[in-house]
């Protein structure tokens, strides 16, 4: 990014008050949450997670193809990364972290599982450090509210998505009470699609197929001549 780019971005953002789970940075009115990081490569790899957030459901939905090339933004333990690996045999799977310990993870599941076409992409806090025009379909689960920099990781994922391809974000529902989830860690439809949709990403549904969690998904645009 350059630097007039990247002062344009940061007058987006605003400082205030931080809460108990929150940073005191704030964008378009939501206050970032604190990162969960390494330590939580345990409650991503739960053997209940599945029963409970229904991620089977999750990686059918996402209707991949064998030849897509997919990236999980904030892949974590890769706990989505192996999954969807499996669905693209011909294609490829990023799986971009900022964490090194988290590519560990992943690096290792990879020799366990012969694994051969999935990548581990080490990202910055504001670059996902994907190819230009690259990636088919980019998946973010849980993670897009502790971005510190979301305006510019959804500009990163913009530049790096085809024409027509798609972003699926994956959030807990905060129009729902009843989901057990921290608020910050949740986010409502409203707030994403006003977010996702500064970059070039239009909205095009919402599935409701999850039981706590909104499948967004967003497409790219082509540039208005």
């Amino acid at each position: 990014l350059s630097a007039k780019a990247d002062k344009k971005n940061e007058s987006t953002y605003s400082y205030g008050k931080k809460s108990r789970d929150g940073i005191g940075k704030f964008y378009m009115g939501r206050e970032i949450s604190q990162v969960m990081g390494h330590l939580g490569a345990g409650w991503l790899e739960r053997p209940k997670r599945e029963q409970e957030e229904r991620t089977d459901l999750l990686v059918k939905n996402m209707q991949l193809k064998p030849t897509d090339v997919v990236a999980d933004v904030g892949a974590g333990s890769g706990y989505f990364t192996f999954r969807m690996a499996e669905l693209v045999p011909k294609g490829k799977v990023h799986a971009v972290d900022i964490s090194p310990q988290m590519l560990g993870i992943v690096r290792a599941k990879m020799r366990s599982l012969k694994a051969t076409n999935v990548l581990p992409v080490q990202s910055t806090i504001k670059d996902t450090k994907l190819p230009p025009g690259s990636i088919d379909c980019v998946l973010i689960v849980d993670a897009y509210h502790e971005f510190s920099h979301p305006r510019e990781m959804a500009e990163s994922i913009s530049r790096a998505l085809r024409v027509g391809g798609r972003l699926i974000l994956i959030e807990y529902r905060k129009e729902d009470p009843s989901v057990p989830i921290k608020l910050l860690h949740k986010m409502t439809q409203e707030q994403a699609i006003k977010e996702v949709s500064q970059v070039g990403l239009a909205w095009k549904e919402t599935l409701d197929v999850l039981p706590q969690q909104h499948f967004m998904i967003f497409e790219k645009q082509a540039k208005k001549k």
